[in-house]
């Protein structure tokens, strides 16, 4: 599969790369997909959610009203879920909602991930971007040259570079990521994938 490679002024440079089949071309696996979005956002939760329940609390157990002749039930604790105060029943405590998934599986669903984006033309190649210093409005500026100034992107940069990465850090609509960094949620959780040149080959390495 070729596709055009972009300036930063959003035209066509008249060059092409090539994308690896076997990265951006395979029929995708939805479950796999599935799977690797879900562990993924699990691994996001913290699990420190902690409810205070009825052996908690601390008031009185003395027995506030009569046992009968109330037209009520019984009741001889103010702990008791029901009353405003009392514990929580079946509160949620500390847990560790991690998943793991094999190393092959999250392979295949970003390869997945990376087809579906490539056959869907939510895909794009950008020439490398070079910048002496941070500039977020040079960056902007480019973004939206590309036609990309409103949309939810992901912009794939071959290695970290701080000073590229705090040009873009800042605008709202954009999230950068290292090609070896990249995961299934990410690539998928944005209208188009903006791939620097060199980031390609980065991926493919990453994959292969």
């Amino acid at each position: 599969m070729n596709i055009d490679i972009l300036n930063k002024s959003g035209q066509s440079t008249g060059r092409t790369i090539e994308l690896p089949e076997s990265v951006f071309g395979i029929e995708p696996n939805e479950h796999v997909i599935y799977l690797a979005v879900k562990e993924y956002l699990a691994n996001q939760r913290q699990g420190t959610a902690d409810s205070t329940e009825r052996g908690d609390v601390h008031r009185t157990t003395k027995k506030f009203k009569r046992q009968k002749g109330t037209g009520g039930a019984r009741a001889g604790s103010l702990k008791n879920p029901m009353y405003k105060g009392g514990g929580r029943a079946f509160g949620p405590h500390p847990r560790d909602y991690t998943q793991k998934l094999n190393k092959k599986v999250k392979v295949l669903a970003r390869k997945s991930a990376l087809s579906q984006m490539a056959a869907n033309g939510k895909l794009k190649v950008v020439e490398d971007l070079q910048f002496n210093e941070p500039k977020t409005k040079e960056f902007a500026s480019i973004l939206t040259n590309l036609g990309l100034g409103t949309t939810k992107i992901v912009v794939v940069a071959p290695e970290f570079n701080e000073v590229f990465y705090k040009s873009g850090r800042n605008i709202s609509n954009a999230k950068i990521k290292i090609a070896s960094d990249l995961n299934t949620y990410e690539i998928l959780n944005c209208q188009t994938l903006l791939l620097t040149e060199s980031s390609i080959q980065k991926i493919t390495e990453t994959l292969s």
